[in-house]
């Protein structure tokens, strides 16, 4: 069948990097299902990929989304048949920025009539929180839990989460305004980190204390300092790069970024009983499907219970696609973006 979909077509800014085009998708087979899709989600690897910064987004020409709200329309001869006609928040590996995408049928949760872009958050942001904060490495009550970027679409479900478990989260946000909006999601303490040293900040609040969990998606410079407050059998969770992307100088930024990172040894790990996880969504989705599944259907979950809501960063329509991939990258927004084909 035909269907339209935004391609990245090159690296660089947001308004010159994508085109609309038609193409040919074929219809499902064995356990795949067809989902006309309503609205797509955007994330961090998005921009990465935009930047030419992410290693595992296909080559050029592409579409690129992991996420959509949509209605099932077709059904592969092995998939489940009852999922038909049903409107499913699913995954995929790439191609969201489509009006169709096929998707394995494990990778659709049906949905309600809720708002498409809360839905939406329920998907990488809320099953990446729901792994790192459920799955790999549970939270506890007695933990002190640090979140990087607290302000966004894993930060604001990780707050959610961490507090259901009734720990103690400090978050970290970048802009004053934020500060009163992850107050208001349940967070304990607030560093910014553009008006203080936030370590020093978070040791303040900690007053003596170390942390047991940081959940950090920016890596580069972060990671030594979070490492310094990490206690015993603390967990630091990396699951993104995001200060690789500021870089402007390619090869050198890269080498900058290692290098701030530094090495370690394993044993250095076991002699201060100190854990270091990486996160790479993509790799559960390829290698571990039914992990996938299972977390967006707790998330789903949790959702109709009213014991979580993704926050709404912003709603956008398809002809105001590099205006949302712009304003994700300015690090300005709160909460999940969404995208609606009109």
């Amino acid at each position: 069948m035909k269907s339209e979909g935004f391609f990245l077509v090159k690296n660089g800014d947001a308004n010159q990097a994508f085109e609309l085009r038609s193409f040919e998708l074929s219809d499902p087979k064995g356990d795949e299902v067809l989902v006309e899709v309503e609205s797509f989600g955007l994330n961090y690897a998005d921009v990465m990929a935009r930047r030419g910064l992410y290693q595992d987004a296909p080559p050029m020409p592409c579409i690129l989304g992991y996420e959509v709200i949509g209605k099932i329309t077709a059904c592969g001869p092995g998939a489940k048949q009852d999922l038909l006609g049903k409107r499913v928040a699913a995954f995929c590996r790439f191609g969201g920025y489509a009006k169709h995408v096929v998707v394995n049928d494990y990778a659709a949760v049906p949905v309600g009539d809720q708002n498409a872009v809360e839905l939406l958050g329920l998907c990488t942001q809320g099953v990446t929180a729901y792994y790192m904060a459920e799955y790999l490495t549970p939270i506890h009550s007695i933990d002190k839990v640090l979140i990087h970027a607290a302000a966004g679409g894993v930060g604001t479900i990780l707050i959610q989460l961490a507090k259901l478990k009734g720990s103690r989260v400090i978050a970290k946000v970048g802009r004053a305004e934020k500060e009163e909006y992850v107050l208001g999601l349940g967070a304990d303490h607030v560093v910014n980190y553009n008006t203080s040293d936030y370590i020093a900040e978070t040791k303040k609040h900690l007053k003596g204390e170390k942390i047991d969990i940081s959940f950090n998606p920016v890596a580069g410079s972060t990671y030594k300092k979070d490492w310094s407050i990490l206690d015993s059998g603390g967990r630091m969770i990396l699951f993104g790069g995001s200060e690789l992307s500021n870089g402007k100088w390619g090869i050198f930024s890269k080498l900058n970024f290692v290098r701030k990172m530094g090495m370690m040894m394993p044993i250095g790990l076991m002699m201060s009983s100190r854990n270091v996880l990486g996160v790479n969504m993509l790799k559960i989705a390829d290698n571990r499907p039914k992990v996938l599944e299972h977390c967006l259907a707790k998330m789903v979950e949790l959702y109709d219970q009213g014991k979580v809501t993704p926050k709404i960063g912003g709603e956008y329509t398809s002809d105001q696609l590099a205006e949302a991939h712009a304003a994700l990258e300015k690090g300005g927004t709160t909460g999940k973006l969404g995208v609606r084909w009109v």
